[in-house]
C-alpha cells in the first residue's frame, strides 16, 4: 500500500508565509510587523519625527522672529511697514515650505530603513540600525530627489491650475468657482491612482539600488493585476489612522480647553492660564508625533510587503526566497541576495491566496510523486531549486537485504516496476523448525463434466439392469 505524503503549510520562517499573500496578510501583517523589531522600526521613525518637527518649529519660529520685529523699526500705516510686513511673511513662507521639504526627506529616509527592515524579515534576519543604515545610506539620496521631485511636480500642477482658476474668475467668478470645486473632486481619485501606481517606488530603489526613473517604471509595471488590493491596503491604514488621530485629539481639545477656563475663569491671560495651555499643547503634540511615527512605520511596512507580494506573483520570487532560507538553515555562507537574483523575470501569473494554509491548493503533489485525482496545477508554477524534478529517479525498492516478513504474500494484482531487481529469496533463520512449504503444483484444467446417464425402470422380477435406488431392484 503506497503511501503519499501529506501535504504542510508553505514555509513561513519569517513574518509573512513565502508564497503570494492575500489582502488580508498583507493588511494585518503591516500593523503586525512592529513587534518583530520594535527598536529600530517604531523607535528610529519617532526620533526622526522629534528631530524634524523641532527643526520645522525652531527654523520657523528665529526666521519670524527676526523678520517681524523689523516692524518695530518702521511706523505703523506708512509704505515701509506695509513693504517690510510683506517681506517678513513671504520669508516666513519660504522658511516654512524649506523646512517642510527638509521634514519630508527625513521622512523618506525613515520608510527606507523600514522597508530594507522588512524584506530582512521576511527571511527572519533581525538587523541593527547601523546594518540597515548602510544598506539604505548608498541609495538615500535618490529617495531623497524622488520625494522632492514629486512634491514640487504636485506644487507645479497647483500652481498652474489655481493660476488658470484666478484668470478665469476675474472674467467668470460663478463658472470659476463650479470649476474648481469639479477639479477639486476630481482630483482625490487622481491623486490615489497615481500614488498607488507609484507605491512601489522607493521599495524599488531601496532593495534592487534602481534609479529614479527605472524605479517609476518598474514600479508602474508591477502594481498591474494588483492595483486594487494596493489601494485598499493604503486607504484603510490613512482611514484608521486619520481616525485615531481625531479621538485622541478631540479628548487633548477638552483638556487645554478646561485646564485654560480653571486657572482663567474670566479669560484674561495670565502665567498659570499660559502654562496649562502650553502643557497641554505639549501633550497633545507629543501623542500626535507618536501616532505619526506608527503611521510612517505601518505605511512604509504595508508598501514594502505589496512590492514583494507582486514579485511573487509576476517574476516568483518565493522560489527564490525559499531556496535562500533552505541553504541558509543548511549551513551556507556567502549567499547572494535573493532579491537581486531574478530581477525582471516573468512567469505566468498565479492566483492570490489567503491565510497559511491556501497554498498549494487540496491534490497538490510534488513533482516526481503520483498526482492526486482531479488536479489541476497552477500556471508557470515551477519546483524550488534542488526539489525532484519530473522523471527523477526514485530509489529502487525493496532496498537491498532487504527480507519479507514470514507469511508475507503480495497483494492481488500486484506487478513489481520495470527494471526493478527481484528481491532474494527468504531464508528463514535456522532455529525455526518449520519444514519449507512444497512447491505448489502446475495448475490442473478440469475434466468436462460428464452427464449422468437417463434413470431406466424395470418391473418386479425383470430382467435387466434397472435402478440401484429402486425400490423394486
Amino acid at each position: 500500500m503506497t503511501a503519499y505524503p501529506a501535504w504542510t503549510p508553505a514555509a513561513r520562517p519569517g513574518i509573512v508565509p513565502l508564497h503570494p499573500l492575500g489582502f488580508g496578510t498583507i493588511l494585518g501583517r503591516s500593523f503586525s510587523a512592529l513587534r518583530h523589531n520594535p527598536r529600530v522600526l517604531l523607535g528610529f521613525a519617532l526620533g526622526v519625527q522629534v528631530v524634524a518637527y523641532l527643526l520645522l518649529i525652531v527654523g520657523i519660529g528665529a526666521v519670524a522672529w527676526a523678520s517681524f520685529s523689523r516692524l518695530d523699526t518702521v511706523r505703523p500705516g506708512t509704505d515701509d511697514f506695509s513693504t517690510v510686513m510683506a517681506g517678513s511673511i513671504a520669508l516666513t513662507a519660504v522658511t516654512g515650505f524649506v523646512l517642510g521639504l527638509a521634514a519630508g526627506a527625513l521622512g523618506v529616509v525613515v520608510q527606507g530603513v523600514v522597508v530594507s527592515e522588512v524584506v530582512s524579515a521576511v527571511l527572519a534576519e533581525k538587523l541593527s540600525l547601523g546594518t540597515l543604515w548602510r544598506r539604505v545610506k548608498p541609495v538615500a539620496w535618490r529617495l531623497v530627489g524622488y520625494s522632492l521631485l514629486l512634491t514640487l511636480a504636485v506644487l507645479v500642477v497647483v500652481a498652474i491650475v489655481g493660476g488658470a482658476l484666478f484668470a478665469l474668475g476675474s472674467v467668470a467668478l460663478p463658472v470659476a468657482i463650479g470649476l474648481g470645486v469639479i477639479l477639486a473632486l476630481g482630483a482625490i481619485p487622481l491623486w490615489l491612482w497615481i500614488y498607488t501606481k507609484l507605491l512601489l517606488v522607493p521599495a524599488i530603489i531601496i532593495v534592487e539600488h534602481a534609479h529614479l526613473g527605472a524605479a517609476v517604471a518598474r514600479s508602474w509595471r508591477l502594481i498591474r493585476g494588483r492595483f486594487w488590493p494596493a489601494l485598499g491596503v493604503t486607504v484603510i491604514v490613512g482611514v484608521v489612522f486619520g481616525f485615531v488621530a481625531q479621538v485622541i485629539s478631540i479628548p487633548f481639545s477638552f483638556v487645554s480647553t478646561g485646564l485654560s477656563t480653571l486657572f482663567s475663569p474670566t479669560g484674561s491671560p495670565n502665567a498659570s492660564a499660559v502654562i496649562a495651555v502650553v502643557v497641554s499643547g505639549l501633550i497633545t503634540q507629543a501623542v500626535t508625533l507618536a501616532i505619526q511615527a506608527v503611521s510612517l512605520v505601518v505605511q512604509s511596512t504595508a508598501a514594502a510587503l505589496i512590492y514583494i507580494d507582486c514579485r511573487m506573483r509576476r517574476e516568483g520570487l518565493d522560489l527564490d526566497l525559499q531556496s535562500y532560507v533552505e541553504r541558509r538553515d543548511a549551513g551556507a555562507q556567502g549567499l547572494p541576495d535573493p532579491y537581486r537574483e531574478h530581477i525582471g523575470r516573468e512567469i505566468s501569473p498565479r492566483p492570490a491566496v489567503g491565510g497559511y494554509g491556501g497554498y498549494p491548493p487540496p491534490g497538490y503533489a510534488p513533482a516526481g510523486y503520483p498526482v492526486q485525482p482531479g488536479y489541476t496545477p497552477h500556471p508557470g508554477y515551477a519546483p524550488p531549486p534542488g526539489y525532484p524534478q519530473p522523471g527523477y529517479p526514485q530509489p529502487a525498492y525493496p532496498q537491498p537485504g532487504y527480507a519479507p516478513q514470514p507469511g508475507y504474500a503480495p497483494q492481488p494484482g500486484y506487478a513489481p516496476e520495470p527494471g526493478t531487481p527481484a528481491p532474494p529469496p527468504y531464508a528463514p533463520p535456522a532455529s525455526a523448525a518449520q519444514p519449507p512449504a512444497p512447491p505448489a503444483a502446475e495448475p490442473q484444467h478440469p475434466a468436462p463434466p460428464v452427464p449422468p446417464e437417463p434413470t431406466r425402470w424395470a418391473a418386479p422380477g425383470a430382467a435387466g439392469p434397472g435402478d440401484p435406488e429402486s425400490p423394486w431392484s
